[in-house]
């Protein structure tokens, strides 16, 4: 009775009639009718919703719609319309924002360690010591050492280098000014994580697009991190399969209205189509409605009774309910392809490296009609500079790329739309062409393709700077089509999209009679429409997968098991022939670092404290003396020291073995 429920949401506890009640997981955000306008425009209105502790949110809105706008109200970064957002007290919120303001002139380290705290000081001094790739200054060192061990700050520094790690984040003394986007993102990332895992129970981790410039085995990896229990999220991002596996719940910003469904993305999709059905019936009952009183209306004499009066009254109201249209934008894909010739693409013993990294060597393929290639690697790997060299935007040291005459590209790239200055969104579109061919044969002019692409007229005369990520991206992939290709090149295409818009990219884009190569870390979105893979292994290695990414990584996986079970085997028939050689030597393993041989002395200290100070804890909520605070905070604690003592024993165990 006294140990943690599995849910994590409820503490059992002892009382002193010997029953046992719950403490309710903590309440750590309200939003009571909340409202916001840009220019006269509702973003959304009278919005109302909770947050508790464990909560795992996603919200899903057309891009526009102001989820954005939403996280920074919730961060306290802007101010609403009306309505108010309480936030506990004792909850921390962390934003990770979808374009994160990063100090250029910094290094890596000053930027991720940026609190002015002990323990925070004290790993970034140490890290800078150990990380500087020169061999530091031994009293310095044993100093920061010194200051490591009076400050408990071992285990924590533990944490901050997996998430490094995982991040891919090295070199922490470089400018971040020497960086690319992607990699600032990852370095955001990298500080958000590191905020909440130091702040730990009670921190509400806000998150914009956390996917983005992240390799799979990095998104993997999130996964798992932010699938942990004490983890609270509220997240918005366009990867369906890392939402279906973090969220527990999905909040819908729709016509400035506010929808939740509690499960996963199938579900919310569910409930989505039957209320949609249910509006449409509605509007069909009001209509047979109106249509009756109408013809009673027209019938009645201008002198009406009282009676009479009041069922004119109601007409009118009948009236509006039946005149009323639901809203169902929808992006609207209908261009006209270039017919494509007999020779597509060829691509002959191509060659490419920049200094010691290999990206090509000899690869060869020749494209068919119709083909649909995904291209994977860790980041890094060579995959943006494979497309910019079937663009034609970087040369091969060498071999051959020949491009069939008939064929027009279509290049979907990061970088984005591209503009010299600030100008209007119908501007921009009509220093493209006045009118644009449909696929039916049919012109329409530069407004009218626009809203098929969900730009209200309104919108239209929005400078594009003032616009979202997805809207962007939106007018991007107008530009792009309006010239008809029949190959479609796209870098990273889900990157800012909405949901919505996603799923009708995806139907458009399978219906699509031309060739098809797409670089993406989105796994839905590659196992939806390629039929193989080239996957670059590094070393100029691209391996061509007949399948899609899920099936991929299912073989990878496969093959790192039978992999690792060769190597235990080597190791164990080596195993007799050391001992016979080496009798004295029987039970040595690798030599621990001095730095390792410090942590496992501090862990076997710290191991037993814990699990006195949670016997103590447990043994004073037993009593039934403590008011409810105390309680909760005795709660708190002891969830806490069991995640501590999990992580610790499986470090104890590396370390012993």
């Amino acid at each position: 009775m006294k140990r943690l429920v599995a849910s994590g949401l409820f503490y059992p506890i002892s009382t002193a009639l010997g029953t046992s009640s719950y403490l309710c997981a903590m309440h750590y955000l309200s939003v009571e009718n909340l409202g916001k306008s840009y220019a006269d425009k509702p973003l959304f209105e009278h919005i109302s919703f909770h947050v508790n502790e464990g909560d795992k949110i996603a919200l899903v809105a057309l891009n526009g719609s102001g989820k954005s706008t939403l996280l920074k109200i919730l961060c306290g970064i802007e101010i609403p319309d009306e309505g108010k957002v309480w936030v506990h007290k004792e909850v921390k919120v962390v934003l990770l924002d979808q374009d994160p303001v990063i100090n250029d002139k910094r290094n890596i380290l000053e930027n991720i360690f940026d609190h002015d705290h002990p323990v925070l000081n004290a790993i970034k001094r140490y890290e800078a010591l150990t990380e500087s790739g020169q061999e530091p200054d031994p009293e310095q060192l044993a100093m920061a050492m010194q200051e490591m061990d009076e400050l408990n700050a071992w285990h924590f520094d533990a944490k901050v280098k997996e998430i490094l790690g995982k991040l891919n984040i090295h070199r922490l003394e470089q400018e971040v000014g020497t960086l690319s986007g992607g990699q600032k993102k990852r370095i955001a990332l990298a500080k958000v994580l590191i905020d909440m895992d130091f702040e730990h129970r009670h921190t509400l981790l806000i998150m914009d697009e956390p996917t983005n410039h992240l390799d799979v085995q990095m998104i993997e990896w999130l996964e798992h991190y932010l699938g942990q229990e004490h983890v609270t999220l509220l997240l918005v991002t366009h990867d369906r399969y890392f939402l279906d596996a973090i969220c527990n719940e999905i909040i819908e910003i729709d016509d400035q209205q506010l929808y939740i469904t509690r499960g996963n993305y199938e579900k919310y999709m569910e409930q989505k189509a039957a209320r949609l059905e249910n509006e449409q019936a509605s509007l069909e009952k009001a209509r047979n409605r109106y249509r009756k009183e109408l013809e009673w209306m027209r019938k009645q004499p201008k002198a009406r009774t009282t009676k009479s009066k009041s069922r004119q009254d109601a007409f009118y109201d009948w009236k509006e309910k039946a005149t009323q249209k639901i809203k169902a934008a929808e992006l609207e894909l209908q261009v006209k392809m270039t017919r494509l010739g007999g020779k597509i693409l060829e691509l002959k013993k191509l060659y490419k490296s920049y200094g010691d990294k290999v990206i090509l060597k000899g690869f060869d393929y020749t494209f068919k009609r119709g083909e649909r290639v995904g291209v994977v690697g860790k980041n890094g790997a060579g995959k943006s500079t494979f497309i910019n060299m079937l663009l034609g935007k970087e040369p091969a040291d060498s071999g051959k790329i020949n491009v069939g005459d008939t064929i027009v590209f279509g290049d979907f790239s990061q970088e984005g739309l591209q503009f010299k200055e600030d100008v209007r969104v119908i501007e921009y579109v009509k220093n493209i062409a006045e009118f644009f061919p449909l696929a039916d044969g049919t012109k329409v002019s530069a407004a009218i393709f626009l809203q098929r692409f969900l730009f209200s007229p309104e919108k239209q005369y929005t400078y594009i700077s003032k616009l979202s990520g997805g809207e962007k991206k939106r007018l991007q992939l107008l530009s792009i089509l309006f010239r008809n290709p029949n190959f479609l090149v796209l870098d990273e295409p889900t990157n800012d999209l909405d949901l919505p818009t996603l799923d009708i990219l995806e139907e458009f884009l399978m219906d699509f009679q031309g060739c098809l190569i797409i670089v993406s870390h989105d796994r839905y979105f590659m196992d939806k429409l390629v039929d193989h893979l080239f996957v670059f292994e590094g070393e100029g290695v691209v391996r061509d997968f007949p399948g899609n990414y899920s099936q991929y990584r299912e073989i990878a996986r496969e093959e790192e098991r039978f992999k690792s079970e060769q190597e235990r085997e080597a190791e164990q028939q080596k195993a007799p022939k050391a001992e016979a050689a080496a009798p004295v030597a029987k039970n040595e393993g690798r030599k621990l670092s001095f730095k390792e041989k410090r942590e496992l002395e501090q862990l076997e200290k710290e191991m037993p404290d814990l699990e006195a100070e949670k016997r103590r804890l447990e043994e004073e909520m037993s009593t039934g003396n403590l008011g409810f605070e105390a309680l909760q905070q005795h709660g708190d604690r002891i969830a806490m020291i069991v995640a501590l003592l999990e992580e610790k024993e499986m470090r104890w165990l590396e370390l012993s073995e």
